[in-house]
């Protein structure tokens, strides 16, 4: 049945219309319901500009939540994940234009690593093969530096790419083989079983130490080194800390070391349990890898 043609006003005879048009033409459906074609269509725009100012409204409302730092396909995946809408992101896009509103620009990261003086380098297992099918098969680590005054924060981390999840980190004033060893320590301690997997770095000297090269095979792993001067061959890591200082640090008047830790320790926190990513299936990496926990 298309419904009762003398029940309801105007706007809810074009409800019907709508409802019914998928299996019928509108020209026969606006005879039957007693409504022009024209003031049909003149419905439909409105609704399309208030849903417009709707879908404004929300996504300003994630823009603003975040201080402005993601682009339109991040925001679509908040939208998801936070609001149980999927919005085209094309039409994301559409609305921020119409907004005025644009993602900050991350900085272009350049390849910078203090070079070995012992000599101890490894072949390039993982050959930017980004990939894994488990937990624990394929890790990626690196040192990033942030300025706080006149001073530095030097923070070594650990990323598995099964799910770009940060296993390990850890934070010091002085970049020195100490600062890598205790990363590798927290993240064993947390990860029993090693056997077999990649740990892939650049030839930075804590990773070309021979403390790091004695540490490693005995818990079962492989070392893996990009080539030289080549951080395309440790990308992942890379992009993670691209991230890392472009949505976590940079927005902020950092004064302190006490703040600069604070706030490193809350964005991996956020990256690893909030932060949805497109590819592990527009989750977060610790709900991709429940996914597999038996």
């Amino acid at each position: 049945m298309l419904g009762n043609l003398d029940a309801g006003d105007e706007t809810e005879r074009y409800i019907s219309v709508e409802k019914a048009a998928k299996e019928y033409s509108v020209s026969a459906l606006c005879k039957i319901f007693g409504v022009s074609r024209s003031g049909y269509y003149a419905y439909l725009k409105r609704k399309g500009q208030d849903r417009d100012q709707m879908d404004k409204a929300l996504v300003q409302k994630v823009y603003d939540q975040y201080n402005g730092v993601y682009g339109y396909r991040q925001i679509q995946l908040f939208l998801l994940q936070e609001h149980g809408v999927w919005m085209n992101h094309k039409k994301v896009l559409r609305l921020m234009q119409a907004l005025g509103i644009r993602s900050r620009i991350r900085r272009k990261h350049r390849c910078n690593y203090v070079s070995s003086t012992e000599g101890r380098v490894a072949k390039n297992l993982l050959k930017r093969d980004f990939k894994a099918d488990r937990a624990n098969q394929k890790w990626v680590t690196d040192v990033t530096q942030f300025r706080v005054g006149e001073s530095w924060i030097y923070l070594s981390a650990v990323k598995d790419l099964f799910n770009n999840e940060i296993v390990a980190y850890h934070m010091s004033q002085r970049n020195d083989n100490l600062l890598v060893l205790q990363t590798f320590e927290n993240a064993f301690n947390k990860t029993k079983n090693v056997t077999g997997l990649i740990v892939h770095s650049d030839q930075g000297f804590q990773y070309t130490s021979y403390a790091y090269h004695d540490m490693l095979p005995k818990v079962g792993a492989q070392i893996s080194m990009s080539r030289r001067g080549n951080c395309y061959d440790n990308a992942s890591m890379e992009s993670f800390f691209s991230h890392l200082k472009t949505e976590g640090l940079y927005p902020y008047d950092i004064r302190n070391m006490d703040e600069a830790q604070r706030r490193i320790e809350a964005y991996i926190q956020f990256y690893n349990q909030h932060r949805p990513q497109r590819k592990l299936n527009k989750l977060p990496p610790v709900e991709f890898r429940k996914q597999f926990v038996a």
